[in-house]
């Protein structure tokens, strides 16, 4: 199995947070006003309102994200790390179980970031290396579920993440309906009986 504490270090990719206790409450500040701004309104959200929110001026904000793609992309790499963190977590769960937790959280995750995923560059090295460690955090779960014959051995990470994403990416008139979509697709991933 490989290691998920490895594949969670993504902090390369994004700014630096400022050594300064005040300049990193203000960068803090700003990332979770910039979550909450980019979940309601999309990835158009008012920096100028962000940066309200934030209790920062405007002159703060683009003194930590140059731009509102970084900030995008700053926002997007911490959500993967606490995925990436929450597979970590699921391994402490039976096989089957941990990899289920860890796929119905990054449904959740994609579900939840689709206004914010508008805005990000599917070509640029921070998206592209977030999703190499999305697939290398579920990668080990999903062959930890293979080798105690508790889900499909014909089935690959590619396979189970492309099945999670479409779900999660899915327009569902209610939550309960997308988790009983999800519930079905998993039923599929386990090993039939006998």
């Amino acid at each position: 199995m490989g290691d998920i504490g490895t594949v969670t270090a993504l902090t390369h990719l994004r700014v630096a947070r400022p050594h300064r206790a005040d300049a990193a409450r203000n960068y803090d500040a700003i990332l979770a006003a910039a979550r909450l701004a980019f979940a309601e309104q999309g990835a158009d959200a008012p920096l100028e309102e962000i940066a309200r929110r934030a209790g920062v001026g405007i002159a703060t904000l683009y003194r930590n994200f140059p731009t509102r793609e970084v900030l995008i992309e700053n926002v997007y790499i911490t959500e993967v790390e606490v995925v990436c963190e929450a597979a970590r977590e699921a391994e402490s769960l039976a096989p089957r179980a941990g990899l289920y937790a860890w796929l119905r959280r990054f449904v959740e995750y994609i579900g939840a970031k689709q206004p914010l995923a508008a805005g990000l560059n599917r070509e640029s090295t921070a998206y592209l290396e977030c999703r190499r460690a999305l697939y290398a955090a579920g990668g080990p779960l999903l062959e930890r579920a293979q080798r105690a014959r508790e889900v499909r051995a014909d089935v690959a990470i590619d396979d189970v993440m492309r099945l999670a994403s479409a779900i999660a990416s899915g327009h569902f008139p209610q939550a309960e309906q997308r988790e009983r979509v999800l519930t079905v697709a998993l039923d599929g991933l386990s090993t039939p009986p006998g």
